[in-house]
């Protein structure tokens, strides 16, 4: 499917207090119907009062993880993006508060493809929903360094076993 056919039309909230960032995601996301927030509390109004296909936050200058909260009560999907809380604690942390990816600003215009994975993936057009890490995994480890989930090796057989697809079902789909 592509991109375009599975955002057109879609609600998506986006909140950040970068406005370029903001406006950047609102251009990339133009089939998109967006409403922006600069801050938490108008995120949370945005939340409370609309109904959203999917949601995208960032994670330090808006209280993301208080939104991400919200999102994953009301049962949204949500894309966490972030350039301050860039790491590995954070990544793990994002996935256990149910966000459905976790991408770095550096990868800001990839948004429109990882947003439409994690939209299909809520939908169940896909299984498993860790796609978006298979795309950005030589990201995090030339960002992270070798080995860099080893040292919390239990989570992440547990979240290949959970949400990475096995070869067997990536040839079944070929």
């Amino acid at each position: 499917m592509k991109v375009n056919d599975t955002l057109k039309g879609k609600n998506i909230l986006i909140a950040d207090d970068e406005p370029d960032i903001l406006e950047t995601l609102e251009e990339s996301l133009d089939m998109c119907l967006i409403d922006t927030a600069p801050d938490f509390e108008t995120a949370k109004k945005f939340l409370n009062k609309n109904q959203y296909n999917a949601v995208i936050l960032d994670i330090m200058g808006v209280q993301g993880y208080d939104l991400l909260q919200i999102t994953t009560g009301k049962g949204v999907p949500t894309l966490m993006l972030t350039a301050h809380a860039l790491d590995p604690a954070h990544l793990i942390k994002a996935i256990k508060k149910g966000a459905g990816a976790y991408m770095p600003k550096d990868r800001i215009v990839d948004i429109p493809s990882f947003l439409a994975d994690l939209l299909e993936a809520h939908q169940g057009s896909i299984e498993k929903q860790g796609k978006w890490f298979n795309r950005l995994r030589p990201f995090f480890d030339k960002k992270f360094g070798s080995g860099w989930r080893e040292k919390d090796k239990e989570f992440w057989d547990d979240f290949n076993n959970k949400y990475l697809p096995t070869k067997k079902e990536l040839e079944n789909l070929i």
